[in-house]
Protein backbone atom coordinates (compact mmCIF):
# COMPACT_ATOMS: atom_id res chain seq x y z
CA UNK A 1 0.00 0.00 0.00
CA UNK A 2 0.85 3.42 -0.88
CA UNK A 3 0.95 6.77 0.70
CA UNK A 4 -2.33 8.61 0.13
CA UNK A 5 -1.89 12.04 -2.36
CA UNK A 6 -3.72 14.03 0.65
CA UNK A 7 -2.99 13.40 4.29
CA UNK A 8 -1.66 10.62 6.29
CA UNK A 9 -4.88 8.79 7.79
CA UNK A 10 -4.11 7.22 10.68
CA UNK A 11 -5.70 5.11 13.26
CA UNK A 12 -4.72 4.98 16.86
CA UNK A 13 -5.26 1.64 18.99
CA UNK A 14 -4.64 1.51 22.59
CA UNK A 15 -6.92 0.96 25.75
CA UNK A 16 -5.82 3.54 27.57
CA UNK A 17 -7.88 6.96 26.75
CA UNK A 18 -4.77 9.16 28.24
CA UNK A 19 -2.25 7.49 25.46
CA UNK A 20 -4.62 7.76 22.58
CA UNK A 21 -5.27 11.27 23.68
CA UNK A 22 -1.18 12.07 23.77
CA UNK A 23 -0.79 10.31 20.37
CA UNK A 24 -3.93 12.33 19.16
CA UNK A 25 -2.69 15.75 19.90
CA UNK A 26 1.02 14.61 18.91
CA UNK A 27 -0.41 13.73 15.48
CA UNK A 28 -2.41 17.10 14.90
CA UNK A 29 0.59 19.23 15.08
CA UNK A 30 1.75 17.81 11.75
CA UNK A 31 -0.10 19.35 8.86
CA UNK A 32 0.37 16.43 7.01
CA UNK A 33 -1.10 13.79 9.26
CA UNK A 34 -4.70 13.33 9.97
CA UNK A 35 -6.45 11.46 12.91
CA UNK A 36 -9.08 9.27 10.98
CA UNK A 37 -10.21 7.38 14.16
CA UNK A 38 -9.26 5.62 16.98
CA UNK A 39 -10.04 2.54 19.11
CA UNK A 40 -9.28 1.13 22.37
CA UNK A 41 -8.88 -2.58 21.08
CA UNK A 42 -8.05 -5.06 18.46
CA UNK A 43 -10.99 -6.57 17.40
CA UNK A 44 -12.74 -2.60 17.36
CA UNK A 45 -8.89 -1.95 15.75
CA UNK A 46 -10.03 -4.29 12.62
CA UNK A 47 -13.16 -3.28 12.39
CA UNK A 48 -12.57 0.42 12.07
CA UNK A 49 -9.27 -0.69 9.38
CA UNK A 50 -11.92 -2.24 7.70
CA UNK A 51 -14.13 1.17 7.01
CA UNK A 52 -11.77 3.95 7.49
CA UNK A 53 -9.12 2.68 5.32
CA UNK A 54 -6.16 3.88 7.18
CA UNK A 55 -2.13 4.62 5.56
CA UNK A 56 -1.04 3.75 9.24
CA UNK A 57 -2.19 2.13 12.37
CA UNK A 58 -0.62 3.07 15.57
CA UNK A 59 -1.42 0.21 17.75
CA UNK A 60 -0.47 -1.41 21.10
CA UNK A 61 0.55 -4.82 21.41
CA UNK A 62 -1.08 -5.89 24.96
CA UNK A 63 -5.08 -4.65 25.22
CA UNK A 64 -7.86 -6.61 27.30
CA UNK A 65 -10.67 -6.13 24.40
CA UNK A 66 -8.50 -8.23 21.69
CA UNK A 67 -4.49 -8.11 21.53
CA UNK A 68 -2.68 -6.11 18.99
CA UNK A 69 -0.58 -9.02 17.47
CA UNK A 70 -4.05 -10.87 16.83
CA UNK A 71 -5.35 -7.42 15.15
CA UNK A 72 -1.86 -6.58 13.26
CA UNK A 73 -2.20 -10.23 11.33
CA UNK A 74 -5.89 -9.49 10.62
CA UNK A 75 -5.23 -5.96 9.63
CA UNK A 76 -2.29 -7.71 6.91
CA UNK A 77 -5.23 -9.56 4.70
CA UNK A 78 -7.03 -6.64 3.84
CA UNK A 79 -7.10 -5.04 0.58
CA UNK A 80 -5.43 -2.60 0.89
CA UNK A 81 -3.76 -3.30 4.32
CA UNK A 82 -3.02 -0.23 6.39
CA UNK A 83 1.17 -0.11 7.63
CA UNK A 84 0.97 -1.28 11.38
CA UNK A 85 3.53 0.48 13.72
CA UNK A 86 3.83 -1.22 16.91
CA UNK A 87 3.57 0.58 20.25
CA UNK A 88 5.78 -0.80 22.95
CA UNK A 89 6.74 -0.49 26.28
CA UNK A 90 10.03 -3.55 25.51
CA UNK A 91 8.61 -4.93 28.58
CA UNK A 92 6.62 -6.85 26.37
CA UNK A 93 9.96 -8.88 24.03
CA UNK A 94 8.55 -12.36 24.09
CA UNK A 95 5.41 -10.73 21.65
CA UNK A 96 7.69 -8.30 19.33
CA UNK A 97 8.90 -11.77 17.01
CA UNK A 98 5.03 -12.28 16.53
CA UNK A 99 4.47 -8.83 15.52
CA UNK A 100 6.94 -8.98 13.01
CA UNK A 101 5.10 -11.84 11.04
CA UNK A 102 2.13 -10.78 11.71
CA UNK A 103 3.02 -8.03 9.18
CA UNK A 104 3.91 -5.10 11.52
CA UNK A 105 6.34 -2.71 9.67
CA UNK A 106 8.20 -1.13 12.69
CA UNK A 107 8.09 -0.55 16.56
CA UNK A 108 7.81 2.69 18.25
CA UNK A 109 8.11 3.41 21.97
CA UNK A 110 5.60 4.94 23.76
CA UNK A 111 7.69 7.50 25.38
CA UNK A 112 9.44 8.25 22.03
CA UNK A 113 10.14 12.36 21.71
CA UNK A 114 7.46 13.40 19.56
CA UNK A 115 9.28 14.11 16.38
CA UNK A 116 9.85 10.63 16.11
CA UNK A 117 6.32 9.76 16.49
CA UNK A 118 6.02 11.83 13.48
CA UNK A 119 8.94 10.55 11.75
CA UNK A 120 7.46 6.80 12.19
CA UNK A 121 4.16 7.42 10.81
CA UNK A 122 5.97 9.26 7.92
CA UNK A 123 7.70 6.33 6.84
CA UNK A 124 5.63 4.07 7.80
CA UNK A 125 3.05 5.22 4.78
CA UNK A 126 5.61 5.44 2.37
CA UNK A 127 6.61 1.78 2.99
CA UNK A 128 9.90 2.04 4.39
CA UNK A 129 9.77 1.98 8.46
CA UNK A 130 12.31 3.53 10.38
CA UNK A 131 14.07 1.77 12.68
CA UNK A 132 16.03 3.62 14.68
CA UNK A 133 19.66 2.41 15.88
CA UNK A 134 18.36 1.81 19.61
CA UNK A 135 15.28 -0.07 18.73
CA UNK A 136 17.17 -1.93 16.29
CA UNK A 137 20.05 -3.17 18.38
CA UNK A 138 17.26 -4.06 21.13
CA UNK A 139 15.16 -6.09 19.16
CA UNK A 140 18.59 -7.71 17.49
CA UNK A 141 19.50 -8.57 20.77
CA UNK A 142 16.73 -10.28 21.88
CA UNK A 143 15.76 -12.48 18.92
CA UNK A 144 18.82 -12.59 16.95
CA UNK A 145 21.02 -14.36 19.55
CA UNK A 146 24.90 -15.43 18.15
CA UNK A 147 23.61 -19.24 18.06
CA UNK A 148 26.18 -21.38 15.61
CA UNK A 149 23.05 -23.36 13.88
CA UNK A 150 21.25 -20.24 13.18
CA UNK A 151 24.13 -18.15 11.99
CA UNK A 152 24.79 -20.74 9.53
CA UNK A 153 20.92 -21.12 8.48
CA UNK A 154 20.96 -17.63 7.87
CA UNK A 155 24.37 -16.95 6.01
CA UNK A 156 22.88 -20.00 3.66
CA UNK A 157 19.95 -18.14 3.14
CA UNK A 158 22.33 -14.77 2.25
CA UNK A 159 23.72 -16.74 -0.87
CA UNK A 160 21.37 -15.82 -3.09
CA UNK A 161 21.92 -11.86 -2.49
CA UNK A 162 24.38 -10.19 -4.84
CA UNK A 163 27.41 -8.33 -3.64
CA UNK A 164 25.67 -5.11 -3.85
CA UNK A 165 22.51 -5.90 -2.15
CA UNK A 166 24.49 -8.03 0.54
CA UNK A 167 25.63 -4.19 1.29
CA UNK A 168 22.82 -3.11 1.14
CA UNK A 169 20.98 -5.21 3.52
CA UNK A 170 24.38 -4.13 6.05
CA UNK A 171 23.22 -1.01 5.77
CA UNK A 172 19.39 -1.86 6.33
CA UNK A 173 20.38 -3.80 9.22
CA UNK A 174 21.90 -0.71 11.22
CA UNK A 175 19.06 1.02 10.85
CA UNK A 176 19.43 3.13 7.80
CA UNK A 177 16.64 4.78 5.90
CA UNK A 178 16.40 4.38 2.04
CA UNK A 179 17.69 8.03 1.69
CA UNK A 180 20.50 7.36 4.31
CA UNK A 181 21.37 3.80 2.22
CA UNK A 182 21.75 5.78 -1.02
CA UNK A 183 24.05 8.63 0.46
CA UNK A 184 26.02 5.74 2.37
CA UNK A 185 26.31 3.54 -0.93
CA UNK A 186 26.38 6.47 -3.64
CA UNK A 187 23.32 5.80 -5.36
CA UNK A 188 19.82 6.99 -5.93
CA UNK A 189 16.92 6.57 -3.73
CA UNK A 190 14.95 4.94 -5.90
CA UNK A 191 18.06 2.72 -6.43
CA UNK A 192 18.28 2.30 -2.84
CA UNK A 193 14.50 1.73 -2.72
CA UNK A 194 14.72 -0.86 -5.62
CA UNK A 195 17.65 -2.64 -3.53
CA UNK A 196 15.64 -3.28 -0.72
CA UNK A 197 12.56 -4.42 -2.01
CA UNK A 198 14.41 -7.24 -4.09
CA UNK A 199 16.11 -8.17 -0.64
CA UNK A 200 12.92 -8.57 0.94
CA UNK A 201 11.74 -10.32 -1.61
CA UNK A 202 14.56 -12.55 -2.48
CA UNK A 203 14.89 -13.92 1.26
CA UNK A 204 10.87 -14.16 1.63
CA UNK A 205 10.52 -11.51 4.47
CA UNK A 206 7.77 -9.58 5.19
CA UNK A 207 9.50 -6.17 6.46
CA UNK A 208 12.83 -4.35 7.16
CA UNK A 209 13.45 -5.51 10.92
CA UNK A 210 13.19 -9.09 9.56
CA UNK A 211 16.04 -8.68 7.73
CA UNK A 212 17.79 -6.82 10.13
CA UNK A 213 17.24 -9.53 12.33
CA UNK A 214 18.76 -12.23 9.85
CA UNK A 215 21.36 -10.41 8.67
CA UNK A 216 22.68 -9.92 12.39
CA UNK A 217 21.99 -13.69 12.33
CA UNK A 218 24.31 -14.09 9.64
CA UNK A 219 27.02 -12.35 11.28
CA UNK A 220 27.39 -9.27 9.05
CA UNK A 221 26.63 -7.11 11.61
CA UNK A 222 29.14 -7.58 13.87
Amino acid sequence: MTAAAGPIRTLIVDDEWMVRAMLRTIMETAPDITVAGEASGGAEAVELARTLRPDVVLMDIRMPRGDGLTAAGRMARLDPPPHVVVLTTFDLDEYVHTALRNGAVGFLLKDAPAGDMLAAVRCAARGDAMLSPGITRRLLREFAGPAPDRRGDAARRLAVLTDKERQVLVALGGGLSNTEIAATLYMSEATAKTHVSRILAKLDLANRVQAAILAHQAGLLG
